[in-house]
């Protein structure tokens, strides 16, 4: 049997949906599995034991109709026997269709489900810690009454020459890593997903004053100014410990550097996500626009626990869509001030650091 597991979007999506291969492979052994990913987002699934290969969708399929009609026949030739499509966009839709697979499997969605040989509902509310980003893609492999009993967690897979160079790489540029460290998301991916930057700030601080943690910021190249801003944001004392410059040159490296932290701290994303698949202990900061529930995963309130303004000011998210938040977002944001969660921060520490 060959199958063809797609998930074309950000690393967090990504990194999540191998659990698909994962329980497919022990459900299927002698199966031939390939992962279809954006090419960007290959290192968050190199060295993963649990598919044969990583399918890349290069940039050039999107810019280029011949070159997609060209990735489109490779697939085709491949003759796969089921394709699950994690994805159900456009372009997904598409390599589903002309796979030629008898069997087809994706989430409902009116419109495409003409595509599928079979469709899923996503379920709003999850029935384990796992959150229904995780159920809900089980439910495109298994029947409703094994979901509890399927729970994977996302895993990492790093060589030991990855974790070595990384430990190097941090104690070269003076980092005692028998001192706690702390990785700061200082900045989410977009604006509508990230605290004031005052407010992160703030945060910062306290990290600081109640571990005496040393600090690490993940920002990428872009993000470099609002990232300085947070830094000079901080007190003279936090600054001491916060190793500006101190970040990898790749996202692989990224990950062995954070392999090595104790916990990470900040905005949701990607790398609460991969800190979670390392078993780092996460404390994350949701957008006001996201729904909590459905990527709080394996929350425990002990290594894991996450805050979002609804936790706190209910009254401020009644009667509002997702789209009414997420246009809100900004102008939420204000609300969401340390204060209502800086004890949580600290309980948080003491137990992780």
């Amino acid at each position: 049997m060959k199958i063809l597991v797609i998930q074309q979007k950000m690393m967090g999506d990504v990194l999540t949906s191998t659990i698909i291969c994962e329980v497919l492979r022990k459900e299927y052994p002698d199966a031939r599995i390939d992962y279809l990913v954006n090419s960007s987002t290959r290192p968050v699934v190199a060295e993963n034991k649990f598919f044969d290969n990583i399918v890349e969708f290069k940039p050039v399929y999107r810019d280029s109709k011949i070159e997609f009609y060209r990735f489109l026949l490779t697939i085709r030739k491949t003759k796969y026997d089921r394709v699950i499509d994690a994805y159900g966009k456009l372009e997904s839709n598409l390599i589903a269709l002309f796979s030629g697979a008898p069997e087809k499997i994706s989430f409902y969605k009116w419109y495409t489900q003409f595509i599928y040989t079979k469709t899923i509902h996503r379920v709003s509310q999850p029935i384990t810690n796992a959150s229904t980003a995780i159920e809900n893609r089980l439910r495109l492999v298994f029947p409703e009454n094994r979901i509890t009993s399927e729970i994977v967690k996302p895993k990492i897979y790093l060589t030991e020459e990855e974790k070595e160079k990384a430990k190097e790489f941090l104690e070269s540029n003076d980092i005692d890593l028998k001192k706690p460290l702390v990785m700061i998301s200082v900045i989410g991916s977009e604006e509508s997903k990230t605290l004031p930057l005052e407010y992160m700030a703030k945060v910062i601080d306290e990290i600081v004053n109640t571990s005496g943690a040393n600090i690490l910021f993940n920002y990428i190249p872009n993000q470099e100014k609002d990232a300085r801003t947070v830094y000079n944001l901080t007190n003279y004392k936090t600054q001491q410990h916060i190793h500006f410059d101190v970040f990898a040159k790749s996202l692989r490296g990224f990950i062995a550097i954070l392999s090595h932290c104790n916990v990470l701290v900040g905005n949701e994303g990607g790398a609460v996500n991969i800190a979670k698949a390392l078993d780092v202990s996460t404390f994350t900061i949701f957008s006001p626009w996201i729904i909590k529930n459905h990527w709080n995963m394996f929350e425990d309130n002990e290594k894991h626990l996450s805050v979002h303004l609804a936790d706190y000011i209910p009254s401020l998210f009644a009667n509002k869509s997702v789209k009414e938040l997420k246009n809100t977002s900004v102008e939420l944001y204000p609300n969401f001030e340390p204060e209502l969660f800086i004890y949580q921060l600290k309980e948080f520490l003491h137990k992780n650091l």
